[in-house]
């Protein structure tokens, strides 16, 4: 009564006209320890999921018509989702018909891309799945990774179909998936060292772009000719106003810091900084990203300023995904031409397109910066 009473199915199962007789009922496509979780709310209305079962008890809620179970499955995977499980849940998402999670996952995807496509998670994707993310156009990285996916998916996949790992099976289990990759937009350099060099080409296909690289009449390639688009960083620009002076701002390598939050996930790609006040000059910079006084995210480079009051990009290896409704740290520790411009007329909220940024002063900040003015004018993100 419980179960008919909380699913349509169910009250099926054991009251309708096709009702089951037996007194034992087998379920075989449902996992234990997700049936349970399934009992467990519609006897008490609680939901305890756990990561290596939700996927699971999304099926059993999706199979037994329970939307409520279903959505708090779907909320779990939002919030725990990131670039190394990305690809996975969008494989998932699309079996289970789930457009938020899925439009969540390609944010993911989209901007983290060198990350999800080198995950073990990408490996274990299923084949339309694979063409779907090769195809993509958004995807933010160089496609000598994306080649580089590819035949780690071919070997994984010659494993699950028990095939000897041979460049003829990869090409047999790639199938169109190989022409999907976009390799005539890779540097030379990169094709040479790379994809060249694999064996999973036919040597026609090597001469064939081999000469449609250095010769003038090119010949016709079955692969995409087009770079993908990517994605275009925005930028929060937090000051309103710069300035410089004859007695700041100096780096002595002190901090430079700021606190900021958004109201909805983003993916930090970079800060945007001051350069020199007095003609063109060379930065070492390190800049760093932390959540809880936990680093998430440094680099250690150098960036040449033209001695305008312009900002002056500066990346991290990666971007960092950024959750909403939580304060994050961005701090930059230059060395260089001790006077450069500085921000004034700081903002304590930002909107950028469809993302508020919120900015507060960081105790680490020991330099001078703070919301009103200072270094780190700008944030770099992806959304």
């Amino acid at each position: 009564y419980v179960l008919a009473v909380g699913s349509s199915v169910f009250y099926a199962m054991f009251y309708g006209d096709l009702a089951e007789v037996k007194s034992e009922i087998h379920i075989p496509d449902v996992e234990p320890a997700a049936f349970l979780i399934l009992l467990k709310y519609m006897y008490s209305d609680e939901i305890d999921l756990e990561a290596d079962t939700v996927l699971a008890t999304l099926y059993a809620a999706k199979k037994y018509i329970v939307p409520a179970l279903a959505k708090a499955c779907v909320n779990f995977l939002e919030t725990s989702l990131e670039a190394k499980n990305a690809c996975v849940l969008l494989s998932q998402s699309r079996l289970f018909e789930e457009p938020e999670l899925t439009q969540r996952c390609w944010e993911v995807i989209d901007a983290q891309a060198e990350m999800a496509l080198r995950s073990e998670g990408f490996c274990e994707i299923d084949r339309q799945t694979l063409e779907i993310i090769v195809t993509r156009e958004a995807l933010n990285t160089k496609e000598a990774v994306v080649f580089e996916a590819v035949l780690n998916w071919a070997e994984a996949e010659c494993k699950r179909q028990g095939l000897p790992i041979t460049p003829r099976n990869k090409r047999h289990v790639l199938g169109r998936a190989l022409y999907l990759v976009r390799i005539p937009t890779m540097t030379l350099e990169e094709f040479a060292n790379g994809a060249a060099q694999s064996d999973i080409l036919t040597l026609e296909e090597t001469h064939s772009i081999f000469l449609w690289y250095t010769a003038t009449n090119k010949p016709r390639l079955d692969f995409p000719l087009t770079k993908r688009k990517g994605l275009a960083p925005q930028r929060c620009h937090r000051f309103q106003s710069s300035a410089y002076r004859s007695n700041q701002w100096r780096y002595r390598g002190r901090c430079d810091s700021i606190q900021f939050a958004v109201d909805r996930r983003v993916f930090i790609a970079g800060l945007g900084l001051y350069g020199s006040s007095s003609g063109k000059a060379e930065y070492s910079v390190k800049i760093e990203l932390k959540r809880l006084g936990v680093v998430l995210a440094q680099n250690l480079t150098k960036f040449m300023s033209d001695g305008s009051s312009n900002t002056f990009p500066v990346w991290f290896e990666h971007p960092v995904q950024v959750e909403q409704d939580t304060f994050y740290t961005a701090s930059a520790v230059l060395d260089g031409s001790e006077l450069s411009y500085f921000g004034q007329e700081g903002m304590t909220e930002v909107q950028c397109g469809k993302v508020a940024f919120q900015f507060q002063c960081s105790s680490d900040s020991t330099n001078g910066t703070g919301v009103q003015g200072g270094q780190i004018p700008e944030l770099i993100f992806y959304a």
